[in-house]
């Protein structure tokens, strides 16, 4: 299954709502499968990795680790790399690679981190091509995984992932980070024969969509049964959780609320995330000039919006008052690509950041 492009292994969400891909086919695990699972098992894991995207979510699933008093000489970190590692810097902080390495320092883990050659900007402008290969650095280097042309098909993107919450057209998640995961999974061979614990951040507060996940089932990648004897199982701890919660979770272990949070950002997401509302596209405009000149170059080259509503990223940025950023600190912080401020708080009191419980720039619903 690892030789498929993206347009072919991941056509909608199915694959990660309570079904697994066995070796002859698809197979449905409903025996596996728990809508409502916030206590599990953790030490019949053999690894655990936890998808570390820098935002607070998945910060908390990791202090929740702690809290449980799990064996963390079995977790590992995974971050993936938006715009890649080939130059461009079209969509993410800067920094956001080297706050992932200092936070796993922090909590003396590993780190490994996994690109989609090109990233964002590379796949965006594929057309009538093959999806570039995979990079995804292990424990004895990196390995690059090449596409299978015999059985990939070329595609075309030439546009923006489109503000939604089906994976076909919003295919930044599905091409950028679920299919990295997915092949950095089936291509190293100590997760065989090993209990495996795949760890998100998603919660059900965040959106209609995500309030149906189920919180444990097999992964896309499990080959529990297979040759390969591969248990892969998708844990999302925090899904139930509201945040309230996950803020206090930053807040008892002295975790430095992330540097979005701080400017104002309701969420963590990629710097210019197609789901950045007026307020956070103005405030773009305004604080970070030059930000947008290439997004909104790309939508006059593409003839195609990010906006359903067929606005130019310009015009969308004027519909809005740009928030007032008053954290000095991570202001001069958000465009530096080495991470040089404070992971964990040695003294005075924690600060609730000013974008907690905004609902600016929210995701699909």
């Amino acid at each position: 299954m690892h030789l498929f492009d993206d347009t072919v292994v991941i056509p909608n969400l199915k694959s990660q709502l309570g079904f697994m891909f066995g070796d002859e086919g698809i197979l449905v695990a409903e025996e596996d499968t728990f809508f409502s699972a916030p206590d599990i098992d953790i030490s019949a894991y053999d690894r655990i990795v936890v998808c570390m995207s820098g935002g607070k979510d998945s910060v908390a699933c990791l202090l929740h680790l702690i809290d449980l008093g799990v064996d963390m000489s079995k977790v590992e970190l995974w971050h993936h790399d938006v715009d890649g590692r080939e130059g461009s810097s079209l969509m993410d902080w800067p920094f956001m690679a080297d706050y992932n390495r200092q936070l796993a320092a922090a909590f003396e883990l590993p780190i490994y981190f996994s690109w989609l050659e090109g990233g964002f900007e590379g796949e965006m402008l594929k057309e009538n091509s093959y999806s570039r290969p995979h990079h995804v650095e292990t424990p004895e280097g990196i390995i690059v995984l090449e596409r299978d042309t015999r059985r990939a098909r070329p595609g075309t993107r030439m546009k923006f992932p489109q503000v939604g919450a089906n994976l076909q057209t919003r295919w930044c998640s599905s091409a950028l980070k679920i299919d990295v995961a997915r092949r950095a999974l089936n291509n190293q061979a100590r997760f065989d024969g090993q209990k495996v614990l795949f760890i998100t951040g998603e919660r059900r507060e965040e959106s209609s969509n995500r309030a149906k996940y189920n919180q444990l089932e097999p992964h896309a990648c499990d080959r529990r049964s297979g040759r390969k004897a591969r248990h892969v199982d998708a844990w999302r701890p925090v899904l139930h959780w509201d945040e309230e919660q996950v803020w206090d979770a930053l807040r008892r272990h002295g975790v430095i609320a992330p540097v979005p949070y701080r400017l104002g950002w309701g969420r963590s997401s990629c710097m210019k995330c197609i789901f950045n509302d007026a307020t956070i596209w103005a405030t773009l405009r305004e604080h970070f000039p030059g930000s947008l000149d290439a997004i909104a170059a790309y939508e006059e080259r593409f003839e195609t919006t990010i906006s359903r509503n067929r606005i130019n990223i310009l015009d969308v940025s004027k519909q809005a008052r740009p928030l007032d950023i008053e954290d000095e600190e991570a202001f001069v912080q958000a465009m530096k690509h080495e991470y040089s401020l404070p992971i964990i708080q040695s003294s005075g009191d924690w600060v609730m950041p000013r974008g907690a419980f905004e609902k600016t720039g929210c995701g699909p619903s």
